[in-house]
Order: C-alpha cells, then structure tokens, then sequence
C-alpha cells in the first residue's frame, strides 16, 4: 500500500543522500535510478528525471557500462 511505497521512497533517498555524502557516483547512479524507477512509478516523472539526470551528468566516462546504459535508457523513458 501507500505506507510501504513511503517507506521505500525514504529508504531510497537517505541511500541516494548517503552515496552522494560520501561522493562514491557509482552507489549514487544505482540509488538514484532506483529512486526515479519509484517516482516514476508514482506519476513523479518530472521529479524522477530531475533525480537521475543530477548524477548522470557527473559522468565523463564509462558510458558503456551497463550502469550508465541503464540509466540513459531510464531517462529516455522520462522525457
């Protein structure tokens, strides 16, 4: 129900918060796409691409890694 989805959006942006604190982008990328896939389920897509697209453009390589992948293609499906 509602109380579980509040739960995991929480529990996703104090992750999201922590990777960032401690400036490890990999963790950051992960929790903020898992962070967007929960927004967007929400009908937050503007706040869900907002999200992923603050980490994504920290990237200056590796965009062939399957991480990167996913989350171009996850914010593909948001704009």
């Amino acid at each position: 129900g509602p109380d579980r989805a509040d739960e995991a959006q929480s529990c996703l942006e104090s992750a999201f918060a922590l990777a960032r604190e401690r400036q490890a982008r990999s963790l950051a990328l992960r929790a903020a796409m898992s962070l967007a896939g929960v927004r967007q389920a929400r009908g937050e897509t503007r706040e869900a691409a907002t999200v992923l697209s603050a980490v994504y453009e920290q990237f200056t390589e590796g965009f062939d890694t399957a991480d990167l992948k996913q989350a171009r293609a996850l914010l593909a499906t948001l704009s």
